[in-house]
């Protein structure tokens, strides 16, 4: 019996991003569609950006945890158009980044507040942090450093 879209979904949410292991590749908002296409599921995933490294990694990822399901027939299909936006981050996942200690990102350029002690006096270190969408941070009254999901 092929299980429903709806079961694939709940599934694919404990897919976590290889490179924040904290958000599931659902809250990333990566993963666009899931459908049956005959007796194939097919699945389009969005990268964040057209070079990021983890890209098939998280192919990977969900065709092993859909295999671990029982679904035989898997199709992973790349989407770049319309590209990701920060905006696709689920409310949930923005509350596990900060949770874990990065700023989710904010329409206004910056983090609003330090995802430590939630003072909102906080200064850019670099454009640049631990991967292509963060930037490094720091809080100027805990002295933390901290990454910030870029606004893309």
């Amino acid at each position: 019996m092929k299980p429903t879209v709806d079961q694939v979904w709940d599934w694919l949410d404990q897919v976590p991003d290889p490179e924040i292991p904290v958000i599931s590749v659902v809250d990333l908002g990566i993963v666009r569609a899931v459908a049956w296409d005959d007796d194939t599921l097919e699945v389009a995933v969005t990268p964040t950006y057209s070079g990021c490294p983890a890209t098939r990694v998280i192919s990977m990822d969900i065709e092993t945890a859909l295999r671990d399901h029982g679904v035989k027939d898997i199709r992973i299909r790349t989407q770049i158009a319309p590209p990701w936006t920060t905006d696709w981050l689920s409310d949930k996942g923005r509350d596990k980044l900060e949770a874990y200690g990065i700023a989710p990102p904010q329409k206004a350029g910056g983090p609003e507040k330090c995802p430590r002690c939630a003072s909102k006096n906080v200064s850019r270190v670099s454009q640049f942090g631990s991967t292509p969408c963060k930037a490094h941070w720091r809080c100027n009254d805990c002295l933390e450093p901290f990454d910030y999901f870029k606004c893309l």
